[in-house]
């Protein structure tokens, strides 16, 4: 069996009570971490779609895949892993400043196409979009700054062209 690695699973599901429940503990009990989890609504307000970045084999994905698909609110289940797609996180971003340090975090988040959207004294708050790896990345520049807060929504994925998952 190879090594755990990050794989995805794009799921639309009924807009139900309960859904979520059903789905997060199905993979549980698999005994897989479930690293970033994201549900929203679709095109569709009776329809919502779950993103689900787990730790698992690569053989495994399509394997939750296919046990995701029996439940009865899901409608569809899309092993993601190999798939052209476009994937973003949102990530809000407290950051400790003093005089001295506030011309560096606002470079650092230019950088990164970030966006301070609100500025106390000896706060900042930074909102950064993109890929999981340039999220980190911002991360690791603000950490000697102090985080003092920092909230993430998690991976949203769709596979690009036509296709729909």
């Amino acid at each position: 069996m190879s090594e755990p690695h990050s794989a995805t699973i794009s799921v639309l599901v009924r807009n139900a009570p309960g859904v979520l429940v059903r789905v997060a503990g199905l993979i549980r009990r698999r005994g897989v971490n479930i690293h970033s989890l994201s549900v929203g609504p679709t095109e569709d307000p009776s329809v919502s779609r779950m993103t689900i970045v787990v730790d698992t084999a690569p053989e495994r994905t399509e394997l939750f895949a296919k046990q995701l698909r029996k439940l009865v609110e899901v409608l569809r289940a899309t092993a993601i892993d190999g798939t052209p797609s476009v994937d973003r996180e949102l990530a809000l971003i407290k950051v400790n400043v003093t005089p001295g340090t506030r011309m560096e975090i606002m470079e650092i988040a230019s950088v990164f196409r970030a966006n301070v959207v609100d500025l106390t004294d000896r706060t900042m708050t930074i909102e950064v979009t993109g890929r999981t790896e340039k999220v980190d990345a911002i991360l690791t520049l603000l950490t000697r700054h102090g985080i003092r807060e920092m909230a993430r929504t998690g991976q949203v994925t769709l596979v690009r062209g036509p296709q729909n998952t």
